[in-house]
């Protein structure tokens, strides 16, 4: 009697099954595309600043009055007296400065104070872009497209008490790696700036990540600083490393009590006339045109109302 054998359904001839070497291979190229994958996600993740500055909408509500200053001049010419006094050195003298990676703690008088690692706030935050004029008390100006977030997204997640007046920021303090900071012995290190919480929540406040479509630069204050653009530049504090709630006015550098323009409640005004400044005109920096200041830097109808 002939011997028959009866094939289950879930069996394949042996000429239809794959060679080993072809099998192996396969799982070889599998394993491979999923570490590739693997170091995709990391590679997203380490160029979040770049990636979120470089998909920013641009907020049409705030316009220029002037061409952006070039990039390389805006990049090249800071006020950042932790590295040096010299704004032309700024850029020259940040590359130690690690800013990577970087937390921001938020206290004081709060419901919820927290202390974030920026790149995770980053995903939290509505980042935009916004083409702000910046204006110095040395009478120099520039216009810059910034990417960053409203104060007050910040502001909500931390919901302030009813006590809350004051915004008191912070800066960094690293002597071993900025080294304008050891010579500085006339005031108290590290840097602080200060606003009121109105001026906080006002809807120009804006913590800046980016500008020119890419992370912001060291120079520029990374990895994230304060611009209200209807204020001298001394009040946009770089490299923020804390922000504090408080009831009274909290001391901080670069104001002088009744004294304009350093007075704590100083906004750019044309009629200012400091000891060593005049403050009725503005020099563009990279082209050096001059033009009449404007009250509030132009920003009036966006901010007159908090000094009614």
């Amino acid at each position: 009697m002939p011997h028959f054998r009866i094939s289950k359904g879930w069996q394949i001839p042996e000429r239809c099954a794959t060679l080993e070497r072809l099998y192996l291979s396969r799982r070889r190229f599998l394993a491979m595309m999923e570490l590739v994958a693997i170091s995709y996600v990391a590679l997203e993740d380490s160029s979040m600043a770049s990636s979120t500055a470089a998909a920013a909408k641009r907020n049409s509500t705030y316009t220029l009055d002037r061409p952006l200053t070039d990039e390389l001049v805006a990049t090249r010419y800071n006020n950042f007296r932790e590295f040096s006094s010299e704004k032309e050195l700024v850029w020259r003298l940040v590359d130690r400065f690690q800013t990577e990676p970087w937390t921001l703690k938020v206290g004081g008088l709060v419901r919820k104070p927290q202390t974030f690692d920026l790149e995770q706030l980053l995903r939290r935050m509505p980042l935009e872009e916004r083409l702000y004029r910046h204006r110095c008390i040395e009478g120099w100006s520039m216009a810059v497209p910034w990417t960053g977030f409203p104060f007050k997204a910040l502001i909500d997640l931390v919901e302030p008490t009813a006590d809350a007046r004051y915004v008191l920021m912070t800066s960094f303090q690293r002597p071993e790696v900025a080294e304008g900071q050891p010579i500085h012995t006339d005031y108290k290190l590290p840097m602080r700036a200060a606003i009121t919480l109105p001026e906080a929540m006002n809807e120009l406040a804006f913590l800046v990540t980016g500008m020119y479509g890419h992370e912001l630069p060291k120079s520029n204050g990374a990895p994230i600083r304060l611009a209200v653009p209807w204020k001298y530049g001394f009040k946009s504090i770089k490299s923020i490393v804390s922000i504090e709630f408080t009831a009274v006015e909290p001391a901080n550098l670069w104001n002088e009590p009744g004294t304009a323009p350093h007075d704590f409640y100083a906004n750019v005004n044309p009629n200012d006339s400091g000891p060593r400044y005049s403050q009725a005109r503005e020099r563009l920096i990279g082209t050096w045109e001059t033009r009449p200041t404007m009250p509030y830097n132009g920003y009036g109808p966006f901010v007159a109302h908090l000094y009614a």
